[in-house]
């Protein structure tokens, strides 16, 4: 089975199978997502994590870009793995906008962990 690194790689065209497979695989580790999202919801992201939410935001950018006023829901299968390797053919796009992208990135991370507080090992939320 892939790492979960392998199932998150923001720069990877899809096929048909795949995505069916993927779809599969989290539905079966539905619980074990949520459960670990929750307690990721309580960290600061690690650099790594950082920087492919910026290639994400990138990508997404320049799929908006390509797209224009369309939605990526309302192209057919065919039409999504073709825009997929339209958004790979501009890597290097991607990744001078995810360089500028991290910033902000960093900071609705900051956010995030204000907005649903940490705590500290011993501590208890009465204190």
């Amino acid at each position: 089975m892939k790492s979960f690194k392998e199932y998150t790689a923001a720069n990877e065209a899809l096929t048909m199978a795949q995505r069916q497979k993927r779809k599969a695989t989290f539905r079966k580790n539905k619980a074990k997502i949520m459960i670990a999202r929750k307690k990721a919801m309580k960290k600061l992201a690690s650099p790594e994590k950082l920087k492919a939410r910026a290639q994400k935001a990138a990508r997404q950018l320049i799929i908006k870009k390509i797209l224009k006023n369309k939605g990526k829901d309302d192209l057919s299968f065919a039409a999504r793995q073709e825009l997929e390797k339209k958004v790979d053919k501009k890597k290097s796009a991607i990744n001078r906008i995810a360089k500028k992208l991290l910033p902000q990135v960093k900071k609705k991370d900051r956010a995030k962990l204000s907005r649903h507080g940490t705590q500290t090992p011993g501590q208890t939320r009465d204190d």
